[in-house]
C-alpha cells in the first residue's frame, strides 16, 4: 500500500497547482477565454517588457494591492536590484505639524537582491493578466529566474527566485528607511516647522524563522515589516508583509501572522490571479491604436494595484512612496483625476473617495473655522488618510480658508469638487443609499459654506469675496473655480432633494443662487480666473474651466457658448511655459466634448511624447500618479459621454480609429453599454439598464433603426426631435439597436490594429 501521508498528498497537490499557476495547464488556458475574448492573449499584447535595466521609479515594474506597493529597479551604485516596500497606511500622527510633515506618508524601506556575479542582462515581463512580474536576471556567475507578486487580498510581497548553480548563494538584504517626511529632503527646499523631529531608527528583531523591522513612532503606534524565506529544492521564496497600528503597538503580531500564514507561492498565487481575472473581465475596450490601447490597460492594472475601496484615498504617488515634496493626498485636482476612470470601466467597487468622505466626514466638518462648523464643511488642499490636515504653519499644511481672508489661502472649493466624484458614482450606479447618506448631506454642508459669503452687489447679482483658483497664485473675487462649483452644487442639491422627496428649507436659497449668481468673468481671451484677474500666464491647471469640464455646466451643445469655449481652450494651452501632463488630458477631454476626435487624439499624443515615462508613470518635481490615470478618462470621453441625461456613443472618434469594440462600458443612469464600430460605421449598440432610469441614446447609426431585445422582440421606443432615441427599459432589461435590415453579430473582441507598436517598458 502507498503511504498517503500529508507530505505526499501536499507535494502532489502543489506540483499540480504549480503547473496550473504557471499557466501550463489546459484549465488555465480555458479560464482565460471569457465572453469570446482570450484575455491572456489580449492583455499579453499590453504587457510591459524590460531588456534594459530600469534605474528609477519612472522606469521599473510595480506591484501593489492598494495597501502594499513595490517598485522595482536597480539599486544605485551597486550590483543589486531594489524591491521597494511601501504601504499606503503608513504615516506619521503628529497633526500639530500639518499634513505634509506631521501627518505625512512615511517611507518604510526596501530589499536588495544581491547576486553572486555581476548583472549582465535582464529579460522581464509584467504579466498584466496575472498581475505578476516574471523573467530572468543573467549574471557573470549564472542566472536567476524570477517571479513576484503583491497579493491582491493580503498585504504580502512574495518573490520567488530559482538560481542556477553559480547563483545559489545570492542574498536578500533589507534596508530600513528613516521614518521622516520625504518633504524634509533639502533638495525640495521645504524646511520642516520648528520642533519637528525625526522618528527613532527602526529596530531589527527575530522571531523564529522570521525577521522584523520595528519602527516605533514618537506619536505612538508603529509600523512593522516582517519577512521570512522558504526553500523548495533550489527555489527560494521571500515573503514580506507590512502592518501598521496607531496608537496601539500591535503591528508586529499582525505582520508575523501574515508572513506565517502564506502557502507555497503556486497555491498562494491562485486567489490572487482569480481576483485579477475577475477584475479585468468587468468590461472590455479595444481600439486600433495599439500603443494607446496598451497604455489604457496598463492604467487599469496600475489603478487596481494602487486602490481599494477601504484603502486610503491615493496619495500623489499611490502606494509607491518615493522621495517627494508631496507625501500626502491632494484634493485640488489629484484625487478627482485619479478616480474618474472607475466609472466607465465599470469598477465602482474601488471607489475610495465616496467611502472616505463618508467615514471621515467629522474631519471635513472640523477643518472649517469654528464659527461655520454647525452647518458647513470643507476639505483642505492636503490631508492624510483620515482627511485630516492638522494645524500647520508655513509649508506644513493648508487649512480650509475663508473667502476674503488670507492667510490661510482661501482655497475653498475642493470638497465640492470631490463630491462631484461622489455624484458621478451615484449617477453611474443610481445607488440611493449613496445619494441619501453621503452625497446629499455633505454637499449641503459644502454649499452652505459658500452661502455664508455670497452677498448682493450694486448690480443686484450675488458675488463671492476673493478666493483662490488652484494653482494660479492670485486670489480673485468671483473666482470661476468657485462659481462653477456653486452652480453645479445648487443645481445638484435641488435634483437630489426632488429624487429623495425631501422638502428642504434651503431649497429656495439654492434656487435664488442659481437665479442671481454673477455670470462667469470673461474677457477677450475667454474665461478669466475671476473678476479683474485675467488668465495671463502659463498655468497647468484648468481650475478656471471646470464649468466646461468636468461639470458640463457650459457645453458645446449650446451654440451660443462655442466661440467662448474654443477661445478659452486655445488661450489656456497657448501658454507653453508651465503646461504639464494633465493640461493635455484636460484639453483632450474638452476637445472630445467639442466632438473633435482628432484634436483629442493629438493632445493625448502630446502627453505621451512629452511626459509619459517608460513604465507609464509620470513626474513633475516628484512622482505623481494622477495624470496617466486621467488619460484613461480622456479615452472614455472620446468613446462615450453620458452627461445631461443622454448617452452619446462614439462622439469624438479620430479618423484613424476605424474599428472599435466595447463591452459593459458603464454610463450615467446605471446603463451597461456594448457596441461595435466597423470600417468607420457604428453597427450596433446594446444597452442594459440596472436601475430602470430614463434611457436616451444618441447611437450614431444612420438610416432606419430597429430596437429589439436579445430574442428579437421589439422594444418600445421613440425618436426625439434632435435624432436621439428614448427607449423604455425597466430594471434588468436590455435593448439592441441597429440599422433596419442588418443582422449584426453582437459579439465583441479585439479589433485589428493599425500597425505594430513598441511595448511599454524598456527594450
Amino acid at each position: 500500500m502507498v503511504d498517503l501521508n500529508r507530505r505526499t498528498v501536499l507535494g502532489g497537490a502543489l506540483a499540480g497547482l504549480a503547473a496550473s499557476a504557471l499557466g501550463t495547464s489546459a484549465a488555465s488556458a480555458a479560464e482565460s477565454t471569457y465572453d469570446g475574448v482570450d484575455w491572456a492573449e489580449f492583455l499579453g499584447t499590453a504587457d510591459m517588457l524590460w531588456t534594459k535595466m530600469p534605474t528609477t521609479w519612472y522606469e521599473g515594474p510595480y506591484l501593489g494591492n492598494g495597501f502594499l506597493g513595490s517598485g522595482i529597479y536597480a539599486e544605485p551604485g551597486k550590483n543589486a536590484i531594489r524591491f521597494n516596500v511601501q504601504h499606503s497606511q503608513v504615516q506619521d500622527h503628529r497633526p500639530e505639524f500639518g499634513s505634509l510633515f506631521g501627518l505625512a506618508r512615511l517611507p518604510i524601506g526596501y530589499f536588495t537582491l544581491e547576486p553572486v556575479g555581476a548583472i549582465t542582462a535582464i529579460d522581464w515581463r509584467m504579466d498584466l493578466w496575472n498581475a505578476e512580474l516574471k523573467g530572468t536576471i543573467t549574471t557573470a556567475a549564472g542566472s536567476l529566474a524570477l517571479r513576484a507578486i503583491v497579493h491582491s487580498g493580503d498585504s504580502v510581497l512574495a518573490i520567488e527566485v530559482q538560481p542556477t548553480e553559480g547563483e545559489r548563494n545570492f542574498k536578500w538584504v533589507f534596508h530600513p528607511a528613516d521614518a521622516v517626511s520625504p518633504r524634509t529632503d533639502p533638495k525640495f527646499g521645504k524646511p520642516p516647522p520648528a520642533g519637528y523631529l525625526p522618528n527613532p531608527p527602526a529596530v531589527l528583531q527575530t522571531s523564529g524563522d522570521a525577521t522584523l523591522s520595528v519602527q516605533s513612532l514618537l506619536a505612538g503606534g508603529e509600523h512593522v515589516t516582517a519577512w521570512r524565506e522558504t526553500t523548495f529544492g533550489t527555489r527560494r521564496t521571500l515573503y514580506t508583509a507590512v502592518a501598521w497600528s496607531h496608537p496601539e503597538k500591535t503591528a508586529a503580531r499582525e505582520a508575523l501572522r501574515m508572513v506565517r500564514c502564506v502557502s507555497p507561492l503556486a497555491l498562494f498565487a491562485l486567489g490572487h490571479r482569480r481576483w485579477w481575472h475577475d477584475f479585468y473581465r468587468r468590461s472590455f475596450l479595444s481600439i486600433p491604436d495599439t500603443r494607446l490601447q496598451s497604455f489604457y490597460w496598463i492604467q487599469l492594472y496600475k489603478f487596481a494595484s494602487a486602490a481599494r475601496r477601504k484603502a486610503p484615498v491615493m496619495a500623489t504617488c499611490g502606494p509607491w512612496l518615493e522621495p517627494t515634496p508631496w507625501p500626502a493626498t491632494w484634493w485640488n485636482l489629484n484625487v478627482q483625476l485619479e478616480y474618474w476612470l472607475i466609472h466607465g470601466s465599470n469598477h465602482l467597487e474601488l471607489d475610495a473617495v465616496s467611502y472616505a468622505l463618508d467615514k471621515f466626514r467629522h474631519n471635513v466638518v472640523d477643518q472649517v473655522a469654528e464659527p461655520y462648523r454647525a452647518d458647513s464643511a470643507g476639505i483642505p488642499r492636503t490631508t492624510d488618510m483620515t482627511l485630516l490636515n492638522g494645524g500647520g504653519t508655513g509649508t506644513a499644511g493648508y487649512a480650509v480658508g475663508i473667502p476674503g481672508q488670507d492667510p490661510p489661502t482661501p482655497e475653498v472649493g475642493n470638497l465640492t469638487w470631490a463630491l462631484h466624484n461622489v455624484w458621478l458614482s451615484y449617477r453611474h450606479t443610481m445607488d440611493r443609499k449613496l445619494l441619501r447618506d453621503t452625497l446629499f448631506p455633505l454637499l449641503r454642508r459644502a454649499i452652505n459654506y459658500y452661502l455664508h459669503f455670497l452677498k448682493p452687489g450694486a448690480d443686484g447679482k450675488l458675488h463671492l469675496p476673493p478666493t483662490f483658483s488652484p494653482e494660479y497664485g492670485v486670489n480673485a473675487a468671483d473666482c470661476n473655480y468657485d462659481l462653477s462649483l456653486i452652480r453645479w452644487g445648487c443645481r445638484t442639491l435641488l435634483d437630489c432633494a426632488r429624487e429623495l422627496r425631501i422638502d428642504d428649507p434651503l431649497a429656495g436659497r439654492w434656487q435664488e443662487v442659481l437665479t442671481s449668481l454673477v455670470d462667469y468673468p470673461v474677457d477677450a481671451n475667454g474665461y478669466m480666473i475671476g473678476a479683474n484677474v485675467p488668465f495671463a500666464k502659463s498655468h497647468r491647471h484648468y481650475s478656471h474651466l471646470l464649468q466646461v469640464y468636468p461639470l458640463y455646466e457650459i457645453t458645446w451643445e449650446r451654440p451660443e457658448f462655442r466661440e467662448l469655449i474654443e477661445k478659452s481652450l486655445n488661450h489656456w494651452v497657448g501658454f507653453e511655459g508651465a503646461l504639464q501632463g494633465y493640461t493635455f488630458t484636460g484639453a483632450a477631454s474638452i476637445s472630445a466634448q467639442m466632438l473633435r476626435g482628432d484634436k483629442a487624439d493629438f493632445y493625448l499624443g502630446e502627453l505621451m511624447r512629452r511626459f509619459i515615462q517608460p513604465n507609464t508613470m509620470y513626474k513633475e518635481s516628484g512622482p505623481v500618479i494622477e495624470t496617466p490615470l486621467s488619460a484613461s478618462q480622456s479615452v472614455h470621453d472620446m468613446l462615450c459621454q453620458s452627461w445631461g441625461g443622454v448617452v452619446r456613443l462614439f462622439p469624438a472618434i479620430p479618423a484613424s480609429w476605424r474599428d472599435i469594440s466595447l463591452r459593459d462600458f458603464r454610463t450615467q443612469g446605471a446603463f451597461l453599454l456594448s457596441a461595435s464600430r466597423v470600417a468607420g460605421e457604428t453597427k450596433w449598440v446594446k444597452v442594459r439598464s440596472e436601475a430602470g432610469a430614463p434611457c436616451v441614446l444618441r447611437p450614431g447609426i444612420s438610416g432606419e433603426l430597429v430596437v429589439r431585445d436579445h430574442w428579437g422582440r421589439p422594444k418600445r421606443w421613440r425618436a426625439l426631435a434632435n435624432g436621439d432615441i428614448q427607449i423604455e427599459l425597466g430594471r434588468g432589461e436590455e435593448a439592441i439597436v441597429h440599422r433596419k435590415g442588418d443582422r449584426p453579430d453582437i459579439s465583441v473582441g479585439p479589433v485589428t490594429p493599425n500597425g505594430p507598436s513598441k511595448p511599454w517598458g524598456m527594450q
